[in-house]
C-alpha cells in the first residue's frame, strides 16, 4: 500500500469514526436542549423534561441518557397551560425494532405487540398544577423509547412525544471496530514510511557505540 493510499484510508476512517460517534453521542429525537434545560415537544405543546435517579445521583438532572440501572423519576413541567386540562399518559417500551434516536410515533405504531414491549405505563392523568411525574425502577441495561400522549379535552385529537434513550451507559456499537481500523491504518502508514527501519538502524548504531 502506498503512503498516499494509506493517508487516504486513514482520513476516511477518521471521518467515519467522527460521524458515528457524533450520531451516538448527540443525535436524539423528541427531547431537545434549550437554554440549558431539556424541552419535550408534545405535538405543538411543550414541557420541561427532566430525569432524576435519587438513589445514585442525588439531585443531578438528565435529559435522555440515564447512567444507572436503578429507580428513575421522570418529571415534566408544563409550559402550556392547555396541558393542565389534558389527560396525559406515559409509556416506556423496549426499542424492539432498533429504530434508535430517530424513533417516531409511526415506529411505535409499527410494533407488533406493544403491550409485550412495554415495561412501564402510567394511565392518563390530569395534572392541574402543571407538574407531571412518573417513577420506574429499571431492571435491565439497554435502549428504550418513551411515549407521552396528551388527549384533547373536547375531542378525539391526541398529541404524542416520542423519544429514544439509553439506560446503563451508551451503546458504543461499531465505534470500537473503527478505532481498531484506525490503529491498523496508522500502523501501516508508519511502517510504509520506514518506521521499523529507523528503529532497527537506531538499535544498530546503539550497539556499535
Amino acid at each position: 500500500m502506498t503512503c498516499k493510499a494509506t493517508r487516504s484510508l486513514l482520513g476516511t476512517g477518521l471521518a467515519l469514526l467522527l460521524t458515528v460517534a457524533g450520531q451516538t453521542s448527540f443525535a436524539h429525537g423528541g427531547v431537545v436542549l434549550e437554554e440549558d434545560r431539556c424541552v419535550i415537544n408534545i405535538g405543538y405543546l411543550t414541557a420541561h423534561f427532566t430525569v432524576y435517579q435519587p438513589e445514585s445521583s442525588a439531585s443531578r438532572e438528565f435529559c435522555e441518557d440515564i447512567p444507572e440501572v436503578s429507580d428513575s423519576v421522570f418529571v415534566m413541567e408544563y409550559l402550556h397551560d392547555f396541558l393542565r386540562q389534558m389527560p396525559v399518559d406515559f409509556r416506556i417500551i423496549r426499542d424492539v425494532n432498533d429504530v434508535g434516536e430517530f424513533a417516531s410515533w409511526e415506529d411505535v405504531q409499527a410494533i407488533d405487540d406493544l403491550e409485550a414491549a412495554t415495561v412501564y405505563y402510567k394511565p392518563p392523568a390530569i395534572e392541574a398544577n402543571g407538574n407531571y411525574t412518573a417513577e420506574y425502577g429499571f431492571q435491565d441495561k439497554g435502549t428504550y423509547i418513551g411515549v407521552v400522549t396528551a388527549q384533547h379535552p373536547d375531542d378525539e385529537r391526541q398529541y404524542q412525544a416520542v423519544f429514544y434513550f439509553q439506560v446503563g451507559g451508551p451503546d458504543l456499537g461499531t465505534i470500537p471496530v473503527f478505532i481498531g481500523l484506525l490503529i491498523l491504518l496508522q500502523l501501516g502508514y508508519w511502517l510504509s514510511n520506514g518506521g521499523w527501519r529507523r528503529i532497527r538502524d537506531r538499535a544498530e548504531r546503539s550497539e556499535a557505540n
